[in-house]
């Protein structure tokens, strides 16, 4: 999951596209590392999913009121 860089060099950041970091992969520093997290955790990046009305059991049905 790196940035490709020219032939032969090594695997880039994938935040800022320096060369990475074996203690920080696939980062090149812990302030990249902490980027990507924090764009995690604000919702920036999210993984697709089927639209909740195909969902299998994602609603209730409705309820009639007795009184």
């Amino acid at each position: 999951m790196s940035v490709p860089g020219p032939e032969g060099s090594a695997p880039r950041c994938v935040i800022c596209g320096k060369p990475q970091v074996a203690r920080f992969r696939p980062f090149c520093s812990k302030r990249c590392a902490n980027i990507d997290l924090n764009r995690w955790l604000k919702g920036a990046y999210a993984v697709p999913g089927r639209p909740e009305d195909e969902e299998e059991g994602g609603a209730l049905p409705p309820t009639s009121a007795k009184g």
